[in-house]
Parts: C-alpha cells; sequence; structure tokens
C-alpha cells in the first residue's frame, strides 16, 4: 500500500501521502528507501537483460549465457506452476487470516497516533514465509506433508494480507470515520449537533465497509493487462515484495531467507516483551518510558521527548532517511519556534481566558495550519500525478498507433512485434494471461455492488443521500484508475487526497443545515474505499505478475482479505475504543489527530473560515504556499540536491501532535544509517526483517494490552519525572 499522511500505507508503501517522494520518482531516491536490497537488484536486473537483448541482437550469442544466469525465472524452470485453485490452499487463508488480525492492530495503532502507515507489503511476505515454512516444516517431520510450499502461495498470502489491513486505514478509524463521533465533534467549536454525528458501532461500520470496500476491486480488474504489461509500471513497493518472495523460494536465497526469518523472530520477541515491560511503570497518567523527559522537563512540555517506542524505531527504519528528517524538522519549527511566540501572543490574537486546547486559541492555529500544508502538498502532487499520467497515457497510445509491443494478445496467441523481450517476461506474460477473469464479472460486479451500496448507505447515514453516492459511483472508475495508474508510476496513492476532495464537494452540496459534515465525511469514506483499493490490487497483481502467480488466484484472494479486513479491522478499532476510553483526546496515547483534521476540513467546506482566531487564515495560506514552493523546488532542483529538501507533508504531522515520534523514527534511522557504514550489504538484506520484528512484535503487545485493560487489570507502578520545585 502506498503511502499517506494517515496511512495510503498502505497502504503504503507506501499507504501515506506524505510518503509521496519517499519511494521517489527516480531510482537514486528509490535506492535510499532502504525496504529492501532487492529493489536495487531488480534494477540492475533489469539493466543487465536490456544489455543483453542488445548484444543478441547484433550476434553475440556469448552474452545469452550471462542472460541464462541473471534470469529469475530459469531458477524455476524445472517447477511446476500450481494451477489458481492450488494455490489458494486452507493454510494459506489460515495464516493469511492471523497475520491480518495482527497487521491490523499495527495499522490501527499508527492511525491513531501519527497516521503515518509505512508500507507493510514486505512484512506480510516476510512474515507469510516464516510461518507457513515452520507449518511445513513441522508437518514433514511427521510424513504429513502433502502439498510442498510454493511461491505463488506465499504471495496469495501476502495479498490477502494486504487486502485486510488496508481495510484498516481506508475504513477511517484514524480519520473521517472516528471523526464523526461525538468524542472528535466535543474538539471543535462548530456543527456539534446531532445531525452532524455519529459515534461508533460495531454493527454500522461492518455494514458499510461491506457496502463500500468491493467497489474498487472490480473498477479496475478490466485494465489490469494494460497496466502491468502495455504500460509496464514499476508498482515499487509490489517489485520490492516479488524479489523478496523470488528469493525466499529460489535454492540460492533459501539460506538468506532461513537467517532473515531468524532475525525477524527475535527482534518480534525482544519488542514484545519491551512492551510488556514498560506496562509495569504505567499505573498513572504521564507515567512511564513513553513519558520520559528524556530531552529535559522543558523540552517534554514541547513535545521533544524520546519515548522508547520499538514500534517507531521500527518505521523509522523503514521510510526514508528524508521523511524522518522532515518529521523532525516540522517539530521544531512548530513546538520549537512558532508555538511558544503564538502562545505569547495570548489576549491580543486569541483570548486568555479559553484553554489552550480549544479551536478558538491555540489549538487552532496547530490544527488549520498543519490542513493547509496537507492540502497545499495534496493539491500540488495530485496536479502533477494526474499530468504525469494523462501525458504517459498519450505518449503511449502514439507510441502504439502503428506496431504493437506485445508478445502475446488477449487470447494467449502470439502476435506480430518488433520488441525481443527476455525469457522472463515471456514467461510471465504467458501466466499472467491464462487465466483471465471475464470482464462481464468485472461490469456486473461493480453494477451489482454499487447497486446495493446505494440503496444501503443512505440507511446508515441518512444525511448522505442516495444520489450524492450515485455521483460518486459514476466518477470513481476514473479516479480509481487515476490513482492506480499514479501509485504504479510513484508507490505514492492519493486516496486520502480523493477523499478530502468529496469532503469538500459533498459537504458543500449537502450544507450545514442538512448535516454536511457528516455527510462529506460519509462521502470521503466511499471515495476513499474506492481509490485505496483499486490501487493494492494493481499493486497485488504486479506482484504476482512477478512471481508467476494466477491473477484469478490474486483476485480471488483480494476478496476474501477484503471480506476479513470489513471484520477484523473494525473489531480491532472497537477493541481500542473500548478499551481506552481517551481515545482520540488530546494529549493522550492514542490522541487520533486526523480524525480532528479530517472533522475541520469538513466544517470549513460547509461553514467557510469564520470560526477562525485572529490571523490563522494569513498563516494558513502563507503555509499554504509555502508547501506548493517547496514542491516545485523540489521537483525543479537535481536529484543530488532535490533529495535533501524536506516534504511539506511530513513536516505538517508534527505541527499537530508534537516531534516525540520523529524522534524514534530518526532513532530507527541514525541505527539504519551506521548499520549501512560498518556492513552495507547485511544492512540490506536484514534491515527489513529487523523493521518487522520491532513493528509488529510491540504492534501484537497492543492486543493484551488492551484485554488487561478491559479486564480493569492496573499496572503495579508509575514511574514518573518532576521538577525540583
Amino acid at each position: 500500500m502506498g503511502t499517506e499522511e494517515n496511512g495510503d500505507a498502505r497502504r503504503g508503501s507506501w499507504a501515506t501521502d506524505q510518503e509521496a517522494d519517499m519511494v521517489g520518482e527516480e531510482e537514486e531516491e528509490k535506492e535510499k528507501d532502504g525496504m529492501v536490497v532487492e529493489m536495487s537488484q531488480m534494477s540492475r536486473h533489469h539493466r543487465r537483460r536490456k544489455t543483453n537483448t542488445k548484444e543478441t541482437e547484433e550476434g553475440e550469442g556469448g552474452e545469452r549465457s550471462e542472460e541464462k544466469a541473471m534470469s529469475i525465472e530459469r531458477a524455476f524452470e524445472g517447477k511446476r506452476v500450481p494451477t489458481w485453485r492450488e494455490q489458494l490452499t486452507l493454510r494459506a487463508l489460515v495464516v493469511s487470516f492471523f497475520l491480518s488480525v495482527m497487521l491490523s492492530i499495527i495499522v490501527t495503532k499508527l492511525n491513531l497516533t501519527t497516521g503515518i502507515i509505512p508500507s507493510l507489503n514486505v512484512a506480510a511476505g516476510l512474515l507469510g514465509f516464516f510461518f507457513i515454512k515452520t507449518w511445513t516444516k513441522a508437518l514433514e517431520k511427521t510424513g504429513l506433508l502433502r502439498l510442498p510450499f510454493t511461491r505463488q502461495e506465499n504471495t496469495v498470502i501476502q495479498t490477502c494480507c494486504v487486502a485486510a489491513y488496508g481495510i484498516a486505514f481506508s475504513g477511517g478509524f484514524g480519520n473521517y470515520l472516528f471523526g464523526m463521533s461525538g468524542r472528535i465533534a466535543n474538539q471543535a467549536s462548530e456543527a456539534n449537533n446531532e445531525q452532524n454525528i455519529k459515534d461508533p458501532k460495531l454493527g454500522w461500520m461492518i455494514g458499510f465497509l461491506f457496502a463500500v470496500s468491493f467497489l474498487g476491486l472490480f473498477s479496475v480488474v478490466p485494465l489490469r493487462k494494460i497496466m502491468i504489461i502495455d504500460y509496464k509500471l514499476i508498482y515499487p513497493s509490489g517489485t520490492a515484495t516479488a524479489f523478496l518472495i523470488n528469493g525466499f523460494h529460489t535454492p540460492e536465497g533459501a539460506k538468506k531467507a532461513k537467517k532473515q526469518v531468524r532475525a525477524l523472530g527475535k527482534f518480534f520477541a525482544f519488542s514484545f516483551l519491551w512492551g510488556f515491560f514498560q506496562w509495569f511503570y504505567t499505573a498513572g497518567d504521564d507515567c512511564g518510558f513513553a513519558a520520559f523527559p528524556t530531552l529535559g522537563l522543558k523540552a517534554y512540555e514541547n513535545k521533544f521527548f524520546f519515548d522508547f517506542s520499538a514500534t517507531y524505531v521500527g518505521v523509522g527504519m523503514i521510510c526514508p532517511y528524508i521523511v524522518n528528517i522532515s518529521l523532525l524538522l516540522g517539530g521544531i519549527l512548530s513546538w520549537g519556534i512558532m508555538w511558544p511566540l503564538i502562545g505569547n501572543m495570548k489576549g491580543s490574537w486569541y483570548p486568555a481566558d479559553i484553554p489552550s486546547s480549544s479551536l478558538h486559541s491555540l489549538q487552532g492555529y496547530r490544527v488549520f495550519i498543519a490542513i493547509a500544508m496537507i492540502l497545499g502538498d495534496g493539491l500540488y502532487n495530485f496536479l502533477k500525478v494526474l499530468s504525469r499520467t494523462m501525458s504517459s497515457i498519450i505518449s503511449i497510445m502514439r507510441s502504439q498507433g502503428s506496431t504493437s509491443t506485445l508478445p502475446v494478445s488477449d487470447n494467449g496467441h502470439p502476435i506480430t512485434t518488433t520488441t525481443i523481450i527476455s525469457f522472463d517476461d515471456q514467461r510471465r506474460i504467458e501466466i499472467f494471461l491464462k487465466d483471465q477473469i471475464p470482464k462481464s464479472v468485472a461490469y456486473g460486479g461493480y453494477v451489482v455492488v454499487a447497486s446495493i451500496s446505494i440503496a444501503t448507505l443512505p440507511h446508515i447515514f441518512p444525511q448522505l443521500k442516495w444520489y450524492y453516492v450515485l455521483v460518486s459511483y459514476i466518477f470513481a472508475p476514473v479516479l480509481a484508475f487515476g490513482n492506480a495508474y499514479g501509485f504504479g508510476l510513484t508507490d505514492w496513492s492519493l486516496a486520502t487526497a480523493y477523499g478530502k476532495l468529496a469532503i469538500f464537494l459533498i459537504g458543500a452540496w449537502a450544507g450545514a443545515s442538512h448535516g454536511g459534515v457528516l455527510a462529506g465525511l460519509a462521502a470521503c469514506g466511499v471515495m476513499m474505499s474506492i481509490v485505496a483499493t483499486a490501487s493494492d490490487l494493481m499493486q497485488d497483481f504486479k506482484t504476482g505478475y512477478l512471481t508467476l502467480a494466477s491473477p484469478r488466484s490474486m483476485f480471488v484472494s483480494q476478496i476474501i482479505g477484503t471480506a476479513m479486513g470489513c471484520v477484523i479491522a473494525p473489531c480491532v478499532f472497537w477493541l481500542f475504543y473500548k478499551a481506552f476510553n481517551e481515545l482520540g483526546l488530546p494529549n493522550s496515547e492514542y490522541p487520533a489527530p486526523n480524525a480532528l483534521i479530517f472533522r475541520n476540513i469538513a466544517i470549513l467546506g460547509v461553514d467557510g473560515f469564520s470560526s477562525l482566531p485572529k490571523h490563522c487564515l494569513t498563516l494558513c495560506c502563507i503555509f499554504f504556499a509555502a508547501a506548493i514552493l517547496i514542491n516545485l523546488i523540489r521537483d525543479l532542483s537535481p536529484k543530488k540536491v532535490a533529495r535533501f529538501i524536506p516534504l511539506p507533508m511530513a513536516m505538517a504531522i508534527p505541527f499537530y501532535i508534537g516531534s516525540y515520534f520523529a524522534i524514534d523514527m530518526c532513532v530507527g534511522s541514525l541505527i539504519l544509517f551506521v548499520w549501512e557504514k560498518i556492513n552495507k550489504t547485511q544492512a540490506d538484506a536484514f534491515g527489513p526483517a529487523v523493521a518487522s520484528g520491532l513493528i509488529c512484535g510491540h504492534g501484537m503487545w497492543t492486543l493484551p494490552e488492551s484485554l488487561l485493560s478491559l479486564a480493569n487489570v492496573k499496572p503495579p507502578i508509575c514511574m514518573k519525572f518532576l521538577s525540583r520545585e
């Protein structure tokens, strides 16, 4: 899943907007990504294959042996490719379910804290290999093993997990859906009334997700061949995951895979036990290691401290250096400079007799300036990706006017082509075009699911009229295509950008007097679900293409994973909601910053700027323009300079919640940086495994911690630091 400011994640990699330029459009930035060494290997293999093809055309047959040596598929040439039904094994779905629970807990936790969600595709592939390999090894010793573990089955697990934890992001539990609640509405000054509030309930959340989460799958299925074979889109995170899975299952990669899995297991156990140890010291408010004033009490008051979170140290090891540095710069600019200066204007710029947590005081500057930067960055990059998408499509259509670049037609028969392709590509195209998904299934499925959704959503949200939903579904396939195409170019999902667009348009259409805030937030969910699942599916098709997994098994796995996510994600959020009474409140363990930001975007869309404190609108305009200008400078600068220019989207996140998580992530970057200086090969190979172990172990501790909280089991000790006074 691509990345967004609250996850596209995904979603994202990244499943988040601020990860936009993280994976980057240039290969140099991709190699900086630090997710997996396979990405850089992929680029080297690709260049060598191109060289080999050219020299073969010139008649230098000796290079064919080198091409054969560099071929990935030749290592699997003697192995039978399982049928699509054989790839969908019961054990794969069982493991996918348990991994989906774990990854959904992690994504929900990240959603409710910073909103920054790295790509967990690699973690899903790695953990899937770990669990199935353990399973098959145990059965092999007992003589009961019937089916060997294949890379196609590994890909099915990864696809199912990505679909399930993607719902934890696109379901809006850290943004639009939680933003509907009274708990978040009480923090806003406007639209705090019954028709603009809907508190979370498990039943309607599950029903809503089932109504909106499958449209994206049907909307882009007919385009899979165009995206993967015709346009040859890269989908960097999906490609990296495929190379990881291929590496695990080749005879040469088996030894390294065992070491990677062992490293993941060690750091998983360490992270889980560290979370358990920390729990003992959190008996009261502001207690424990998470409230440790590592940089002094004054710095702690301004949100500068290291909170010993294994999760964010691991996230920092996955995210590119520029993302982590941008977060830290944003924290220094806001909590180190701006908020103390604006705080001195109390009584002049805003009333002195209201608390700083009110949106009419200092909190208003924190929230709305962050919104301005996010919108400026999102608008710029939306237009950039849209223009690139259109120019790429036009150039491809022109270049394909006279000759076809495809070696195989839709029905699997060879056709005339002027391009010589490698053995790997021939094999992959053959398998990819073998199991077709009928277009009637895609078109019919979209119409049926859309009809059900149009009929049911107004019953869940009376403010969201059926014609609002109909209009959304008419334009959704075009937006889903644009997002999937842009995701393939940049590894950057614009799901939240499309969601914010829906907030403004539908909210303004409904109007303040007819529940426009709630209608806008619900429309955001409709749009985000479609475009996010569309880009995730196409990325998984790319992974399946590179591992010879059947498109049909990928599609079925995605549907099963989406159905799992529609149940797992709301249940995980409900557990958090019931276990932590301060969930969503400022200065709590889980402040859910994006929930308040999304609600205030809806209020702005409906009511305008009348509720902002003095000079806040001016500062918002300045930072909106600054976000666009920084992006423009970044795109126009040489690559060596551009990679040092910070990302406005990442800088905006600490404006609201502080710098503590940015310090954690910078510690993760520092660990990886030192490791690369000492032994770059080892860091590239094992960095993702160590990071995944840290993230998953601490994320899994959240489950027993929540259960202890629900059972009213309190920690025995409060470790707290006070000034001498």
